[in-house]
């Protein structure tokens, strides 16, 4: 056999020997964009951490300005499309008792966050100062705790909720939305908890823009009286064309009697 006979054996062989070559070349590259991804992440940490001790100041002003606005944070939590959907009637009732907000990220951030909510004395619970915290321990894994609310006799929220849960799913009319405080005893899974989300990520950073949301049965009401005023107009535009008609035909009517008279006068 000669050595032209085995080429088409050797083809493949060296096919496979580059793409493999290839391959582990792609490992070798891959392994440095690795490397430079991690590099850049505990870069961006540190930057994250130092802006956030920077920005801590202008939390604090803003958070005393707000003091001054009545009913602030309920009318940002209203106006909020997905915290407003887990809102029944009296959370916002209890939710008017609310003064303050602060979401404190762990130094390391990484590790987690805080939110704190602040009350004045009220018809419901005892408590100041309620609070839930999102943890991350070393090994990833999500974690979540919260103050226990002291109810006062017969205004517990999240029992009421139930109550009308299982009346609604009887008669399936009017579901009531589960208590926002039910929040706090949730810790289902801390991994996946929107509404804490939520609040460390939209509105925390800028709640002003929620609370300046316009009325939406305002905006109705203010297009349904601009309907309205078009409509007059339109009727007042059809009474003038009208009117103009009507003078236009007496004008015809007069010149034609001129005409007549001034035909006899010549007849004459």
């Amino acid at each position: 056999m000669g050595c032209r006979d085995l080429l088409p054996s050797l083809k493949p062989a060296l096919l496979e020997k580059e793409q493999q070559e290839a391959i582990e070349h792609i490992d070798e590259v891959q392994n440095e964009i690795d490397r430079l991804n991690e590099q850049a992440s505990e870069e961006i940490l540190k930057v994250e951490q130092k802006y956030n001790k920077l920005r801590q100041p202008f939390f604090q002003k803003r958070s005393e300005l707000i003091a001054k606005i009545p009913n602030f944070w309920v009318t940002t939590f209203v106006n909020h499309p997905q915290v407003s959907a887990l809102l029944g009637e009296e959370d916002e009732e209890a939710l008017h008792y609310l003064t303050r907000v602060e979401v404190t990220e762990f130094e390391d951030i990484k590790s987690g966050y805080r939110i704190d909510f602040y009350f004045d004395e009220n018809p419901y619970f005892e408590n100041k100062v309620l609070s839930k915290e999102f943890h991350l321990n070393e090994s990833g894994d999500p974690s979540s705790k919260s103050t226990e609310i002291k109810w006062k006799s017969g205004k517990d929220l999240t029992k009421r909720s139930s109550q009308t849960q299982n009346k609604a799913s009887r008669k399936r009319q009017h579901e009531e939305p589960e208590s926002f405080f039910t929040w706090f005893t949730d810790h289902s899974d801390a991994g996946a908890d929107e509404l804490g989300e939520v609040i460390k990520d939209d509105i925390w950073p800028n709640p002003l823009q929620y609370y300046l949301v316009p009325d939406m049965d305002d905006e109705e009401g203010e297009g349904e009286e601009d309907d309205d005023d078009d409509e007059e107009e339109e009727g007042l535009e059809d009474i003038d064309e009208e009117g103009d008609e009507d003078e236009g035909e007496e004008d015809e009517d007069d010149d034609e009697g001129e005409e007549g008279e001034e035909d006899e006068g010549e007849d004459d």
